[in-house]
């Protein structure tokens, strides 16, 4: 078993209105040195098997299929595997 956390975001040549819109707001609000902001979606999920490549395997379908737009968006992914007590 596997805990997965995948992190979905624009790529960098895509506009983000919504990362715009924050940045202005933390700017209003008068914090300095805050720049670059953007927003992007946050997946947690457990995956079962022992072959860690095959599970970075159906992670990486899984977010191409569904989870991100590839042409909008990118993806990274963290792989932790589970301790199994025996």
């Amino acid at each position: 078993m596997f805990n997965v956390r995948v992190q979905v975001t624009y790529k960098d040549s895509v506009l983000d209105p919504q990362g715009q819109a924050v940045q202005k707001a933390i700017e209003r609000l008068g914090f300095d040195g805050v720049s670059g902001m953007r927003i992007g979606k946050s997946f947690e999920m457990q995956v079962a098997g022992d072959d860690q490549a095959a599970v970075e395997k159906k992670v990486a379908q899984i977010c191409d299929q569904l989870l991100a737009n590839p042409n909008m968006e990118q993806y990274h992914y963290d792989i932790q595997k589970v301790a199994t007590n025996q």
